[in-house]
């Protein structure tokens, strides 16, 4: 009994080995594509001036929420320029909105699926469950062997790490659509993608987006990690604070991120929001394409009067 052991982790070292020789041209494309993406936003986000990105995203809280949001998103990323961390905030943003997109490309259809095949939601389950318990650093093993250091083993990790919720939610959400609902469509002829196009994903919009928020806001809770294996931005500023047991760094760092995280939960909390100012507009285009014209009430009024009477 003494010399019973399971050697697993060396199954898993000669596995990794093996995936690494066989897939080692996929990974260095996708590593080469995830890069160029990167840096790509990375570019568009810290080449202009600072206060040409602050008005564009104040506006873009503004057509989304109003105007409260939008004074709060430029006061907070005001606030990152006084700290001196907008280039560093900036190399975040684009990591997070690169990997979180990835992970809401992946997840969504996932879910759907899953939401619409039993089998395929209970062969899912296992995975989430092992995706969401595991810690977050053993993310980064794997992910250093097959993509090097830099900013794309970080999103790999975040892509990993942030995946289960969107297809959870996704899936909750579909599944939660009222059965009658989707039977009337089905009774009037609907085909199942246009009863998955008009019925069931426009309500399970709100189920959906908290998913999309989940996923942002884990993307930005792996910055630290991520910074770890190189990623640079305010995780890497983070871990040189730590390095350096630098408190000042440290919390000016973690403010930015915090700032950041505020902000993009605002933003994608008010897609779903029902009674914000795009719902509200939804409502007044649909109540006036609704409305009779008064050529119809002509015409209903026609129709009525060449009733025969009896």
């Amino acid at each position: 009994m003494e010399n019973l052991r399971l050697p697993l982790g060396a199954w898993v070292e000669a596995l990794l080995d093996f995936i690494g020789a066989v897939f080692g041209w996929l990974f260095d494309a996708i590593a080469l594509a995830l890069d160029a993406i990167y840096e790509g936003l990375d570019w568009v986000l810290v080449t202009p001036p600072f206060w040409l990105i602050i008005i564009a995203l104040a506006a873009l809280a503004y057509s989304v929420k109003g105007w409260k949001l939008a004074l709060g998103t430029a006061l907070g990323l005001f606030l990152i320029v006084l700290l001196d961390q907008w280039d560093n905030a900036m190399d975040t943003l684009a990591l997070v909105l690169v990997a979180a997109a990835i992970a809401i490309i992946i997840s969504i259809p996932v879910g759907i699926w899953a939401a619409r095949n039993d089998t395929v939601s209970r062969i899912v389950r296992p995975i989430l469950d092992f995706l969401q318990t595991i810690p977050a650093f053993v993310y980064l093993i794997p992910a250093i062997i097959f993509f090097g250091v830099g900013a794309v083993p970080g999103m790999i990790a975040t892509i990993l790490f942030a995946l289960a919720p969107g297809v959870r939610l996704t899936e909750l959400g579909i599944r939660g659509v009222d059965s009658e609902v989707v039977e009337a469509g089905q009774a009037f002829g609907a085909t199942p993608g246009r009863i998955l196009r008009q019925i069931q994903l426009p309500l399970a919009l709100p189920s959906i987006m908290a998913g999309v928020n989940q996923i942002i806001m884990l993307s930005l809770s792996m910055v630290v990690i991520a910074g770890m294996v190189g990623a640079g931005g305010l995780g890497g500023e983070i871990v040189r604070a730590l390095g350096r047991i630098n408190v000042g760094l440290a919390f000016e760092a973690g403010i930015s991120v915090v700032m950041i995280a505020m902000i993009l939960d605002r933003m994608t909390s008010a897609f779903a929001d029902k009674g914000g100012p795009r719902a509200a507009s939804r409502r007044r285009a649909k109540r006036v394409d609704a409305a009779p014209t008064a050529r119809d009430k002509q015409d209903a009024a026609g129709s009525v009067s060449r009733i025969p009477m009896r």
